[in-house]
């Protein structure tokens, strides 16, 4: 049997990946929704996918510059803001969908809570003058 981090490490480095990462690091509120291990793992698996069949939708459905080795037809599809807009959009509402399913209703956060970041930064104002 395959170690499951032998798979997962694999999806990370792939192209769609690295969008939906990077859209993610440009939309905190997305985090917000997803911020559970469970929750994060289910976000990934299904953002992946549907970002996935949205962007092969977008090509079928728009011309796309011919890759003379610049960008990929990808990126020159996200150049333009309205696609840009509708990954981002399915992005959250895969977040959303996830967000709401009660089976991650129990589910701890990753990292601290907004408490505990206010004590620490308070602490870190007291301590550094």
């Amino acid at each position: 049997m395959t170690d499951p981090s032998d798979i997962w490490i694999p999806l990370v480095d792939e192209p769609i990946g690295s969008i939906v990462e990077q859209l993610q690091a440009e939309h905190p509120e997305i985090d917000r929704l997803v911020s559970s291990p469970h929750r994060i793992l289910a976000f990934r698996t299904f953002a992946y996918i549907r970002i996935g069949i949205l962007l092969g939708r977008l090509l079928v459905d728009h011309d796309v510059p011919d890759y003379d080795g610049t960008e990929t037809w990808v990126d020159a599809l996200l150049r333009e803001e309205r696609h840009r807009d509708a990954v981002v959009r399915e992005l959250r509402a895969v977040a959303e969908e996830i967000a709401a399913d009660p089976r991650y209703a129990g589910d701890e956060p990753m990292g601290p809570d907004e408490d505990a970041r206010s004590r620490f930064r308070e602490f870190a104002r007291k301590q550094l003058g």
